[in-house]
């Protein structure tokens, strides 16, 4: 699919816009040239009403994530009670039951040579656990694991990863001599589902985009695929680092390194005791996140990214996210703020009332440092209480019990 490059702006800040079958994401043809910061109250918001079928439409969104957490709780209780632990879905615990491992070496001594021969190698249709134990090294490679092949592993020694590589850019020229877009520039772009990774660094070493620049979005990854699971990597680049697409996410001890937007889409994604920092001495925006659903519709709750115990640092000027869908969604909690992050915090991008009556939702629960929540946050923010934080702080963000494995081991 091609996408298309977006408008300069001033302050340097820019986002991608793509048209999926499965999504319809924003125009990028309507992007706002500065920050509009505040558009509302001048204190965030503390709690808010969440009595069921009360207050306006943003506190009955509350009041279901609530109720949505208590009953996958009821769920997840019976079943481990039933069980005597985790319930796996059926396709996974299928695959784990049968795992072959095959070795990628740069020097020959391994089963493969590169890691596309390996994936080349996995059947289509894949039932089986297939773990690449990939030796140290810089791997020089612009992979797809396509959707026919699931259940993929990358293994490295996470003291010393091997790295994978490329330095595609929206405005890289394709075969037909046209940009290839935003989509297409992903130094590792994974479809498939049950896709997991541990002790990698996964790099999209383009240089950094001028403020501005057309055509500078450089994604490192991008996750399609749904019940990926990621220990111990690091995802490094600059605009558009991290494309978090669509699909079920579970990120643990990972470092993400970008400028502007740069862990963005439409997935439901979980990001625990990750490093978050900002490279580039502009502005910096660490979240753009897609979900456009209404609020009073059926999939309300179905998209965002929760971020717990996680720290943010680096250059520049830190915000924490602004909205790429009407209905964005974001919440950090236990969180570490350094000082680099601006008092208003976030910014609504396009969304003309992102207020209690509309469905941005951005939320911090129990942040520390000092850019940690102040009185000085956008109005429309959230200080969440101890209920309304607690949907978003454990793997049943992610329906995790079903899915969520331990990291399996390098063999070097």
């Amino acid at each position: 699919m091609q996408g298309h490059n977006r408008k300069p702006l001033p302050l340097g800040i820019a986002v991608l816009v793509l048209i999926l079958a499965s999504i319809s994401p924003a125009s990028s043809q309507n992007q706002q040239n500065t920050f509009n910061i505040g558009g509302g109250a001048k204190k965030p918001i503390p709690g808010g009403g969440a009595a069921v079928g009360g207050g306006d439409p943003f506190d009955q969104f509350i009041a279901k994530n609530v109720q949505h957490f208590a009953v996958t709780e009821q769920i997840y209780a019976s079943k481990a009670q039933a069980t005597g632990g985790k319930q796996l879905d059926a396709e996974l615990s299928a695959a784990e039951a049968s795992t072959v491992r095959y070795v990628v070496s740069p020097d020959g001594k391994g089963n493969y040579k590169t890691i596309t021969e390996a994936i080349n190698a996995v059947p289509e249709k894949n039932k089986k656990r297939i773990i690449l134990d990939i030796k140290p090294g810089t791997y020089k490679e612009k992979l797809v694991i396509p959707m026919w092949k699931p259940f993929i592993t990358f293994v490295g020694n996470a003291k010393n990863p091997p790295i994978i590589m490329w330095a595609d850019t929206a405005g890289t020229k394709g075969k037909d001599s046209k940009p290839i877009g935003t989509l297409a520039s992903a130094t590792l772009a994974v479809e498939a589902d049950y896709f997991s990774a541990c002790g990698i660094v996964i790099k999209n070493n383009a240089p950094l985009a001028k403020p501005g620049e057309e055509g500078g979005q450089a994604v490192a990854l991008r996750l399609f695929g749904t019940k990926a699971a990621f220990y111990n990597c690091t995802i490094d680049g600059g605009q558009d680092t991290l494309y978090d697409h669509k699909g079920l996410h579970y990120f643990k001890n990972c470092i993400i390194r970008g400028s502007v937007d740069f862990i963005f889409g439409f997935g439901r994604s979980l990001y625990t005791d990750c490093t978050i920092f900002s490279v580039t001495k502009e502005i910096a925006i660490l979240t753009a996140q897609q979900r456009t659903k209404n609020i009073d519709d059926k999939d309300a709750i179905e998209s965002g990214f929760s971020f717990v115990r996680c720290s943010i640092s680096g250059m520049g000027q830190i915000y924490l996210g602004r909205a790429w869908g009407d209905s964005s969604r974001v919440v950090y909690s236990f969180t570490d703020m350094s000082k680099e992050v601006v008092p208003v915090g976030w910014d609504k991008w396009n969304v003309e009332k992102p207020d209690r009556r509309g469905g941005v939702f951005y939320g911090e629960y129990k942040c520390s440092g000092p850019g940690a929540m102040s009185n000085e946050r956008i109005g429309w923010a959230r200080v969440l209480n101890d209920e309304q934080a607690r949907p978003f702080t454990g793997s049943h963000f992610v329906y995790g019990n079903s899915w969520i494995l331990p990291p399996a081991k390098s063999n070097f």
